[in-house]
C-alpha cells in the first residue's frame, strides 16, 4: 500500500507565530500579544497590571492571568509575536512559495481578535474578514486546500480577563458566535476545520508538572475549561454541517506518546492512567460524545466538580468530530521509581529514554511511536486521520556558498514519513500531513527565532532584527520531490 492519491501534504502554521501587524486593521489584543519572548532556560512571561502595577508571570499554556489583572504591554519587554516574520504582508509570497513546494493542503489559524477584537462585539471587524479571504483565494490559485484552526492559543485578552481563561460559560457562546461567521463568510473557500489547537495542552503540563500542584482548584478549572470548550467544540461541528454538509471539522490533539521505563506492574498502570489523564481524555469526549469511564478517577482525585448539564450531555453526543488530527513530535518515558536522568522541555518530564536521542530542546526523537499512535487511535476511534504537526526544531546556519544544508531536519522527517506508510499499510485511513512550522516562525514554547522549523529560512533573529527575506533551505527541494513521489522518494537531497 502507499499514500492516497488525493493524500493532503502540506505544512502547518498559527496566526500568532507568523502573522504580525498585532495591532494593524482593527485588530484587538490577544493573550499571546503580552507574552514575551523566552528561551530554553528562560520562561516566556504574561505582563499585566495588578493594583496599578506592571507584573510578570511564566506563560503557562491555559494558566490565564492572575484574579483581578489587566494585560499591558511592558515598553521594555521584546514580544515576539508583534511583528513574527510579518505573513500579514507577505502572504502572497509566502504561499508561492509553498505551492513552488507542491502544497495541496495549508494549516493556518485564525487570529479571533482580528474578527472580533474584543471578542463580545455584535458585528465583526471586515478589515480582518478580508484579509483572511485573500488569503485562502491565494491558496486556491494554486490549488491549495485550506486546513484552518479555529482557536489557536489565540483567546482575545479582553475574553481571558472578563471569564477568567473559559471559567465562564458564557465562553461558549462568544467562541460558537465567531465559529458562526467563520463557517458563513469562508463557505466555498474553506473545507477542513478545526475547533480548538493541542485541547489537552492543560491537562499535560498538569500531568507533567501536577505533583508540584497542590491546590485542587487549579485542576477544577482545567477541567473546568476543558468541558466549556467541549461543548463549543460540539456545538460548532453541528453547526458548520447545517450551514455546509462538506465541512469536514477535526479535532487537535497534542499527542504524545508514553512507555513504561520498566516493565514493573506499576509503571505500566502508572503509563496507561497517564495517557488517559493527559491524551485519550480529550480524544474520548470530542470522538465518542461522552466521557470515559476513567473520568470519575481522575476528577475524583482532585476534588473536580463539573458544571455540567443534560443539555451538555447532548451537545457531545451531537458534535462529534468528522476527523482525528494531531501533533507529534516526541515520546516521553512514565515509571514509579527515582531516576536520575531526567528529560526536560516544553511537554516533556520524567525519565529519558536510553533508546533515543533528544535534541537541544530536550525532545526524544521517535518515529516508530509515530507509527504505534497511528495504530492505535485509528483503532480506538475508526476515523480518518490527519498529522497536522511533525517537526524538529534546530538551530539553522547559512553555510559559505550561501545555502542552509539541513540534512538533520531530511533525515527526521523522512523517518516519520516512513513511520506513517507503515501505519497505512497497517491499515490506518491516513488522510494528511502537515510538517510544523513549514516556514520559520517564532517558537510557541520559548518565542525564539533560533529555533527553526520551517523549510524556508526568515531572516530574523531572537532579538526581533533582520531583513525578514525569505530563502529555500535543503529540505524545500526535498519536500518537493517528496510530494511529487507521493512520499514515495524519501531519499536525501543529491546536491551537484
Amino acid at each position: 500500500m502507499s499514500f492516497k492519491k488525493d493524500f493532503l501534504w502540506g505544512g502547518a502554521t498559527a496566526a500568532n507565530q507568523i502573522e504580525g501587524a498585532y495591532d494593524k486593521d482593527g485588530k484587538g489584543l490577544s493573550v499571546t500579544d503580552i507574552t514575551t519572548a523566552g528561551s530554553l532556560k528562560a520562561p516566556r512571561m504574561l505582563t499585566y497590571k495588578l493594583n496599578g502595577k506592571l507584573e510578570k508571570t511564566p506563560a503557562v499554556p491555559g494558566a490565564g492571568l492572575p484574579d483581578g489583572a489587566t494585560g499591558a504591554i511592558d515598553p521594555d519587554s521584546y514580544y515576539p509575536n508583534h511583528e513574527a516574520i510579518d505573513f500579514y504582508h507577505h502572504y502572497k509570497e509566502d504561499i508561492k512559495m509553498f505551492a513552488d513546494m507542491g502544497f495541496k493542503t495549508f494549516r493556518l489559524s485564525i487570529a479571533w481578535t482580528r474578527i472580533f477584537p474584543k471578542g463580545d462585539e455584535e458585528k465583526p471587524n471586515q478589515a480582518g474578514l478580508d484579509f483572511y479571504r485573500k488569503v485562502f483565494k491565494e491558496c486556491k490559485k494554486y490549488n491549495i486546500e485550506p486546513l484552518v484552526t479555529i482557536s489557536h492559543y489565540e483567546d482575545p485578552l479582553y475574553l481571558s480577563e472578563k471569564y477568567h481563561d473559559w471559567s465562564d460559560r458564557k465562553m461558549i457562546d462568544m467562541y460558537v458566535k465567531y465559529a458562526k461567521v467563520l463557517f458563513e463568510e469562508y463557505k466555498g473557500l474553506v473545507k477542513y476545520w478545526l475547533t480548538f489547537n493541542e485541547i489537552n495542552s492543560t491537562l499535560l503540563m498538569l500531568g507533567a508538572f501536577g505533583k508540584h500542584v497542590t491546590d485542587d482548584k487549579t485542576f477544577q478549572h482545567a477541567y473546568q475549561k476543558l468541558h466549556y470548550q467541549f461543548v463549543a467544540s460540539a456545538k460548532a461541528v453541528k453547526l458548520a454541517h447545517e450551514i455546509d454538509s462538506n465541512y469536514i471539522v477535526g479535532n487537535m490533539i497534542c499527542g504524545i506518546l508514553d512507555y513504561p521505563l520498566t516493565p514493573d506492574p506499576e509503571d505500566m498502570l502508572a503509563t496507561r492512567h497517564q495517557m488517559e489523564e493527559t491524551v485519550l481524555y480529550c480524544g474520548d469526549v470530542q470522538c465518542k460524545g461522552k466521557y470515559p469511564t476513567y473520568s470519575k478517577r481522575l476528577w475524583d482525585a482532585h476534588n473536580v466538580h463539573l458544571d455540567i448539564t443534560e443539555e451538555d450531555k447532548k451537545i457531545l453526543a451531537e458534535g462529534t468530530v468528522d476527523m482525528y488530527t494531531f501533533s507529534y513530535y516526541m515520546s516521553n518515558v512514565i515509571t514509579t521509581h527515582e531516576v536520575k536522568d531526567k528529560a526536560s522541555g516544553n511537554f516533556a518530564a520524567g525519565a529519558k529514554n536510553p533508546y533515543l536521542k533528544y535534541s537541544e530542546w530536550g525532545w526524544a526523537t521517535d518515529p516508530t511511536g509515530l507509527q504505534y499512535y497511528l495504530e492505535v487511535m485509528y483503532d480506538r476511534y475508526d476515523l480518518p486521520m490527519m498529522v497536522v504537526e511533525n517537526g524538529l526544531g534546530a538551530v539553522d546556519k547559512i553555510s559559505d556558498d550561501g545555502k542552509i544544508h539541513d540534512d538533520y531536519r531530511i533525515d527526521y522527517l523522512a523517518r516519520h514519513i516512513e513511520a506513517m506508510r507503515k501505519a497505512v499499510d497497517d491499515g490506518v485511513d491516513l488522510i494528511g500531513y502537515t510538517t510544523w512550522g513549514c516556514i520559520d516562525c517564532v517558537s510557541a514554547g520559548t518565542g525564539q527565532m533560533s529555533k527553526r522549523y520551517g523549510f524556508i529560512y526568515v531572516d530574523r533573529d531572537d532579538e526581533g532584527k533582520g531583513s525578514l527575506k525569505r530563502m529555500p533551505k535543503d529540505s524545500y527541494y526535498w519536500y518537493k520531490k517528496v510530494i511529487d513521489s507521493n512520499g514515495e522518494d524519501l531519499n536525501e537531497l543529491h546536491r551537484e
